[in-house]
């Protein structure tokens, strides 16, 4: 059983910056590719970004290469997304997601196995 709580959403102005923490539960954490995903209103959930079990390779959406970072820290059992330049149509709610494998390009949110809760982050004009 694998718990992902993400926290650091909230309310910032276009151009600011946001850290997004996901924390994780369970012994295998390490184990794992993790991802970010968020969704705003009447759309599909997105893929953001991945990274691989070790943190050695990572994979972004088009709209957000150059702008967000995901990182991880296994010794924490936390995922992280560092967001930058942010702009209004960053706005959404923001999921972290664990996959199965080790390591995978997969942007597809089905192919994610456990899920947080989602933190909303606003950005404003």
């Amino acid at each position: 059983q694998v718990q992902l709580v993400e926290s650091g959403g909230g309310l910032v102005q276009a151009g600011g910056s946001l850290r997004l923490s996901c924390a994780a539960s369970g012994r295998t954490f390490s184990s794992y590719t993790m991802g970010w995903f968020r969704q705003a209103p009447g759309k599909e959930r997105e893929f953001v970004a991945a990274i691989s079990r070790n943190g050695i390779y990572t994979n972004y959406a088009d709209s957000v290469k150059g702008r967000f970072t995901i990182s991880r820290d296994n010794a924490k059992n936390t995922v992280y997304l560092q967001m930058s330049s942010l702009k209004p149509e960053d706005t959404a709610v923001y999921y972290c997601a664990k996959h199965r494998a080790d390591w995978i390009r997969e942007t597809l949110a089905y192919k994610y196995d456990y899920w947080g809760q989602g933190t909303q982050v606003t950005v404003s004009s």
